[in-house]
């Protein structure tokens, strides 16, 4: 195995590299009874691994199967596992999962709605999140005040902000009048506020804001508020191949698809019989009936 505790943890779907880090600094991991280190590399594959003192498990790469959601996030929702004050968050809705955990690809304001993906694979979630692999999200923004073309011209060629340079790769008008105005906006990095903070910088407001993509992977438009679907094994792959990290060759979304298939044809098959049922013994009912009338007839 000889890979970092950290990476293996991950990839096994228990938190993304930079949580699992901060729980080995901690000293919230265990390798057999020992405290971890970071940077410990796992050389034996039967290895006992504990977090928080539960047994995790450290599956092989090849025996994990990576999975995506994409979920639509609506307004009020939180990122984040837990609330203390026990508000609403993203998780809360996700299906639930034996052996692993989904983990959020970024996050988004709790003001900000729209596209947010979920994986079980945290170094896929990682080096999606990770600013150097500039993947492309876009957002469908509406801003109150005035919009020149000075100021369209200086958010594209980019601005100065707290935490450096920033700029929309792409801005296109979608509407509106007066004060009003709504674009499609894209940016490739996902910094705290970044699409907000520009246009504040241009002394503007925004007063809506919503995810509509991330990479090739679009909100799909059937997909309700707080409803989620499961990317397909060709989704799964694309976004692996944005990242540089191997294609998976089996997907649990098709079995689930069979397993739920043959689940309906069950359930078609009992109302069929039921209702077969329910015909004889009218059948039986009205006959029984007939036979009684002609009984009483005769006599």
């Amino acid at each position: 195995m000889s890979e970092k505790l950290q990476k293996i943890l991950a990839r096994a779907g228990h938190g993304s590299r930079r949580e699992l880090e901060t729980l080995i600094k901690s000293g919230r991991v265990s390798v057999n009874g020992q405290v971890a280190t970071l940077g410990e590399r796992l050389e034996d594959e039967n290895a006992i691994v504990r977090i928080d003192g539960h047994n995790v498990s450290i599956k092989a790469e090849e025996e994990v199967v990576c999975r995506v959601l994409a979920y639509y996030k609506p307004e009020g929702e939180l990122c984040t596992r837990h609330d203390p004050e026990g508000r609403r968050t993203v998780f809360d809705r996700l299906p639930k999962i034996r052996g692993a955990r989904w983990i959020s690809v970024g996050r988004l304001d709790a003001n900000t709605s729209g596209l947010l993906l979920f994986t079980t694979d945290g170094e896929l979630a990682n080096r999606l999140m990770h600013p150097s692999r500039q993947v492309e999200r876009e957002y469908l923004v509406r801003v109150f005040g005035d919009v020149s073309e000075d100021k369209i011209r200086n958010l594209v060629r980019g601005v100065e902000l707290e935490d450096g340079t920033a700029r929309f790769e792409d801005i296109v008008h979608a509407g509106g009048e007066g004060m009003n105005h709504t674009f499609y906006v894209v940016i490739n990095e996902g910094r705290n506020r970044e699409v907000r903070r520009l246009w504040e910088s241009q002394d503007t407001t925004v007063s809506r804001l919503k995810r509509v993509r991330y990479g090739d992977i679009f909100l799909e438009k059937k997909l309700p508020r707080g409803g989620w679907m499961e990317l397909s094994l060709k989704q799964v792959n694309y976004l692996r191949e944005l990242v540089e990290l191997p294609a998976e060759k089996a997907t649990l979304l098709e079995e689930r698809k069979q397993n739920t298939s043959r689940s309906r044809e069950r359930s078609r098959s009992q109302k069929i019989r039921r209702a077969v049922r329910r015909h004889e013994e009218r059948v039986t009912t009205s006959g029984s009936g007939q036979q009684r009338k002609s009984k009483k007839t005769r006599r």
